[in-house]
């Protein structure tokens, strides 16, 4: 209770924190004259030998990690029969409750925390150890605003991880947990690459990528679901960090970066360009446009001038000037959405099946189908994920109903998953077969396929290259 002193040393002054393991005080150190820590085990599973176990394991685990970006583990011991740790105090408030008070972090903030977190993950890689529980609530922040990784409560030794990897057995927070977890399997240095891109998704948008009623369903979703991408949630995030993102959340930890320590690399070039960007006026360039997602057409027209912004910002100002007005024109295939020409009339597509001839029809995301013709642009159909990144096969695709037989001029294709490979292919049954309609095109993130005027009732977006991605997402479809 507040008011104790323990060991005759630690006088606790208020409760900061408890777990399902245990609570942490900021207590007085009478000896030293300063505050700390001070973590006691829960006094109910004092006869649970495994929990006092790995009580113990956490003390001396983090004595060992010396680094300013863990914190430091000053003293351990019993009182009246209750194991105790004291850390350094850190008096700011941890991440999870940074982000809740004041929404997503401006970009550069959120990189200079996730580079902090991945250094000090880093060293304890270096150590032999992997973290096992990485989220927001376990990183705190000092009076200078720097991250400081705590509680390796469940951490274990690479080499070595005992029963509580066992397969069917569990750890972790739901919400940051990876595959690999989730399944209950061996976890290894890419385990925690994977939780640190859930906490540097949430600190660009403010929420988690996967959400649900209980810790299956939440699971579920990372075993088996490609995270929305953090542009539809933030536009002006650079491509190169949204990729840094999409790397670090493979479901396959092959496909995610080899180690920690490369993780950090990538983060700090992406910190180094944004910087560069920002001394060269590319940010503020950015800044001025924003994406309004409750109406399609005004979506596509702003992700449209904010890439065409971003070539000009490299460019000398006359010359940028006169690219911009050329641009913003437009011009027969171009290759961005903003309709067929004068007289273009729209059509009404219907999304109504995947496409997979080639492979397993029923895998193919069914029941995201209708979402690539719902007129919102945030919500999306997604192929499976291929882990490998490659298809190994002709293709895979969604098929759009044109409600009765008739010639399409142009099908433009939103997709947050830019890099793509498709062609357009039609045919008058659902069920193929196709014909190539269009030319084959790469994927940008808006992407207007001109039809060389077939009749027909059916139309299919043939995807035949991933665009070295796991998956590709098709978010709306328009047509003239």
């Amino acid at each position: 209770m507040p008011g104790e002193l323990v060991a005759d040393r630690y006088e606790l002054e208020q409760l900061v924190g408890s777990g399902g393991m245990s609570s942490v005080y900021r207590a007085h150190d009478r000896v030293l004259e300063r505050d700390v820590a001070l973590k006691v085990l829960h006094e109910r599973l004092n006869s649970q030998q495994d929990v006092v176990d790995r009580f113990g394991r956490e003390a001396k685990l983090v004595a060992g990690l010396s680094h300013q970006n863990i914190v430091a583990v000053i003293d351990r011991g019993d009182h009246d029969g209750r194991p105790f740790i004291v850390f350094e105090f850190i008096p700011g408030e941890n991440v999870k409750q940074l982000v809740s008070r004041t929404g997503p972090l401006p970009i550069e903030r959120a990189l200079e925390l996730a580079i902090e977190i991945a250094r000090g993950l880093s060293f304890a890689h270096q150590k032999g150890f992997v973290h096992r529980d990485v989220k927001p609530q376990n990183v705190l922040l000092n009076g200078k605003g720097e991250a400081k990784v705590t509680d390796f409560g469940i951490a274990r030794p690479l080499e070595s991880q005992g029963d509580e990897t066992a397969t069917g057995t569990v750890l972790g927070t739901c919400d940051y947990i990876s595959p690999e977890q989730a399944q209950g399997r061996r976890v290894d240095e890419q385990t925690d690459v994977y939780s640190l891109g859930i906490v540097l998704y949430e600190l660009l948008t403010g929420e988690v990528p996967f959400a649900g009623d209980n810790f299956v369903a939440v699971a579920m979703q990372h075993i088996n679901s490609p995270p929305p991408p953090v542009s539809l949630k933030r536009p002006e995030v650079p491509r190169r960090v949204e990729q840094a993102v999409e790397r670090a959340l493979a479901k396959n930890p092959a496909g995610r970066f080899p180690s920690m320590a490369a993780f950090c690399a990538e983060l700090e070039a992406c910190l180094a360009d944004l910087r560069t960007s920002e001394t060269t006026g590319a940010t503020g360039v950015l800044r001025v446009v924003k994406a309004d997602r409750s109406h399609p057409a005004r979506f596509a027209g702003a992700r449209q001038r904010r890439w065409l912004l971003v070539g000009v910002t490299v460019i000398a100002a006359g010359a940028a000037t006169a690219l911009v007005l050329a641009l913003t024109r437009g011009s027969p295939g171009n290759g961005v959405a903003g309709g067929g020409g004068g007289g273009s009339t729209p059509i009404r597509l219907k999304a109504v099946r995947s496409y997979d001839p080639y492979g397993n029809n029923h895998i193919e995301n069914p029941r995201l189908v209708p979402n690539a013709t719902d007129g919102n642009p945030s919500t999306y159909w997604s192929t499976e994920q291929y882990y490998d990144r490659v298809l190994g096969k002709p293709g895979v695709g969604i098929v759009l109903d044109a409600g009765s037989a008739r010639k399409v001029h142009t099908i433009t294709v939103l997709s947050a998953t830019p890099g793509y490979t498709a062609v357009i292919q039609a045919g008058n049954n659902e069920a193929g077969p196709f014909a190539d309609d269009s030319s084959s095109q790469v994927g940008r993130r808006s992407t207007t396929f001109r039809l060389n005027g077939m009749q027909a009732r059916y139309y299919l977006i043939w995807i035949t290259d991933l665009g070295n991605r796991e998956s590709v997402l098709v978010n709306e479809v328009t047509a003239t």
